[in-house]
């Protein structure tokens, strides 16, 4: 999962078109500039994913410590330092499998993020040029002792 998550990372910052190449004058291609909001929800997505592995964990535990504290024989271990109980041993291991879930759902959110916080720096530090349709533009001149504040209409 975490490589896929670095893949779509990768192809991201691989699409946008040099500057050489960039007919437009500014801007980020499609990938870069949708990128990071796909980037941005899967990073949400998979801390969701990861708080439920969480949650699934930690109530195969307390089901184990419950079953602990009702009767103690239910939590002797073997040689082999396994549970003697299958019931036991089944919830310690399902609590075992939900956590490593939550850690590659957490780590794979955190690339995401990582990953949707780089495009959008990129993004905002990319050079855009002014677009033509803008009727008004304010005006702001350093002079002598002031600053002159103006309006410029295109007409």
């Amino acid at each position: 999962m975490t490589r896929a998550v670095a893949l779509i990372v990768v192809l991201a910052l691989l699409a946008s078109p040099a500057r050489a190449q960039d007919v437009t004058g500014g801007g980020a291609g499609p990938l870069v500039k949708y990128g990071k909001w796909v980037l941005a929800a899967g990073a949400l997505g998979m801390n969701y994913l990861a708080a439920r592995a969480h949650d699934r964990a930690q109530d195969n535990f307390d089901a184990l410590e419950d079953r602990c504290f009702d009767d103690h024989s239910h939590c002797a271990l073997n040689a082999a330092g396994s549970y003697s109980d299958a019931t036991s041993e089944t919830l310690y291991q399902q609590s075992l499998r939900y956590d490593r879930q939550a850690r590659g759902w957490l780590f794979g959110g955190e690339t995401a993020l990582v990953g949707a916080a780089a495009l959008f720096v990129w993004d905002l530090t990319r050079h855009t040029s002014k677009p033509d349709n803008i009727p008004f533009e304010p005006e702001v001149r350093s002079l002598r002792e002031a600053t002159g504040v103006g309006l410029k209409i295109n007409w």
